[in-house]
């Protein structure tokens, strides 16, 4: 079910009324249910995928915690969980990738064999697991005590508002939160439809609007000339940024309106002065995972320069497969962990000068802020190209139709959208929209509401573009 379907218009506000009205016992069941249908809209079938990981990590955190006194039988369950998790994970998103490139392997040295994988992807899976994993590691490190009800962890593992594209939610948070009697409050009702209707304006007006013009340039770039590639890059910034930090504000929204305080996912990204700054900002609960589950037990940067840089490059490559099956992934994420270890070698080699005046500050700020969403905005043609093929088409283009190629021809209104976000991008440097509301006067709020809602209403894409983190 999607977050921008007319279904989920109807399934959401019953889910919410059913919350309230009944019994605090009986509401996990429900939103148990009501969770399992939502996944269940897209491929009923695979939430037997789900069950199989969640009955896993549910069993390992009780023996993990039954035998908390034998260290190595402990371990040996938490072994058992991670690598059962880690094979269903590996067999529905890499298993092909890997046979693929087997093949070709083989095809080089001329040796027969044509073997093939054909596998869905169950939408989510990567999520899922990263955030049973973070369960039975926190059960195992003694942080957190062992789920004995079999339904409240289901419904941990499957929580609908962040059910297929996250954010990754840690068990202090979520699993702790289903425990509770959550009482009705205006507050949340209100700050939950203005996060929803922040988030639908992200996605419908802005990403996918700009998401046509991507398409245009990704699937055909020597077709245009140089600036129109530079502009489709542009829009892609933009287009995912406004694809997944719709989806998240959608979730965190709806969660709020029952109650619920789930992982803020996004902070003003592209006002970051840094990669290291941009990865702070962007996709928070992966990132955050990544620190604490790989990077900190490596040795996080309490070592020497060369095995902090060896650090990285393990916790940016491991970020790039997780993102997809694909070498284009990979390199991403590498050309992410290259360029944090170069700005951190220069650093090291130029400390900040003491006493800048406000203006010079300023403009190294911007300078900064400039350099980096350049960057990232050629790293994420990497992620974009459908292949090796598109990348090199792309960045050839690029290079030599300065003087030759079609224009693309942008509506003005695309400046409007893509302006007003921007604006109210800057509005909320670390904040957010619901919060930030509430320090503005009635009358700027509900102008601000009704704006909203007269754009998605009246200047939605025709295209519905699917939300792009459902591939991961």
């Amino acid at each position: 079910m999607l977050f921008n379907s007319i279904e989920y218009v109807i399934f959401l506000p019953i889910v919410v009324m059913l919350f309230y009205l009944l019994p605090h016992r009986f509401r996990w069941m429900m939103l148990l249910v009501a969770s399992c249908t939502f996944y269940m809209w897209f491929v009923p079938k695979y939430i037997l995928i789900l069950l199989i990981t969640i009955i896993v990590d549910y069993s390992a955190g009780i023996l993990m915690e039954k035998y908390a006194d034998n260290h190595k039988l402990k371990k040996r369950f938490l072994v058992i969980s991670i690598v059962s998790t880690c094979l269903v994970l590996f067999i529905f998103k890499y298993l092909g990738f890997v046979n693929d490139n087997l093949v070709a392997l083989c095809q080089s040295l001329h040796i027969n064999l044509n073997t093939t994988v054909d596998l869905i992807l169950p939408i989510g899976l990567s999520f899922h697991t990263f955030q049973s994993m973070s369960y039975v590691i926190e059960v195992y490190r003694g942080n957190q005590k062992a789920e004995r009800n079999f339904g409240i962890y289901s419904l941990y593992v499957m929580f609908f508002p962040q059910l297929v594209t996250g954010p990754i939610e840690r068990p202090g948070n979520l699993l702790r939160q289903l425990h509770e009697e959550k009482k009705f409050e205006y507050d949340n009702i209100s700050k939950g439809f203005r996060l929803i209707i922040f988030g639908l304006f992200i996605k419908m007006v802005v990403a996918d609007n700009v998401g046509a013009y991507v398409d245009m340039i990704y699937d055909n770039p020597s077709k245009y000339n140089s600036w129109d590639i530079i502009l489709g890059m542009f829009f892609y910034s933009f287009q995912i940024y406004g694809d997944f930090f719709g989806y998240s504000t959608i979730a965190l929204g709806s969660a709020k309106l029952m109650g619920f305080n789930i992982t803020d996912n996004f902070n003003t990204p592209y006002l970051a002065k840094s990669i290291a700054e941009f990865w702070h900002r962007w996709h928070i609960s992966l990132s955050t995972w990544f620190r604490d589950y790989v990077y900190f037990p490596l040795g996080g940067s309490r070592v020497k320069f060369g095995r902090w840089a060896f650090n990285i490059m393990v916790v940016f490559i491991l970020s790039g497969i997780w993102h997809g099956a694909a070498w284009n992934f990979l390199i991403w994420g590498a050309a992410h962990g290259l360029l944090h270890i170069v700005e951190k070698a220069i650093l090291n080699h130029l400390p900040e000068k003491e006493n800048k005046g406000k203006l010079e500050r300023i403009v190294i700020d911007a300078f900064k802020i400039a350099k980096t969403f350049i960057l990232v905005t050629l790293f994420w043609s990497l992620f974009r190209a459908t292949s090796f093929a598109n990348i090199s088409d792309l960045f050839t283009s690029l290079v030599n139709n300065f003087n030759t190629g079609e224009h693309l021809n942008v509506e003005n209104s695309i400046w409007v959208y893509l302006g007003l976000f921007i604006l109210l991008d800057v509005l909320l440097f670390n904040s957010r929209f619901d919060k930030w509301c509430d320090n503005r006067p009635a009358v700027v709020r509900w102008a601000i509401y009704f704006v909203l809602i007269f754009m998605i209403i009246a200047c939605s894409s025709v295209n519905n573009f699917p939300f792009i983190y459902f591939q991961f």
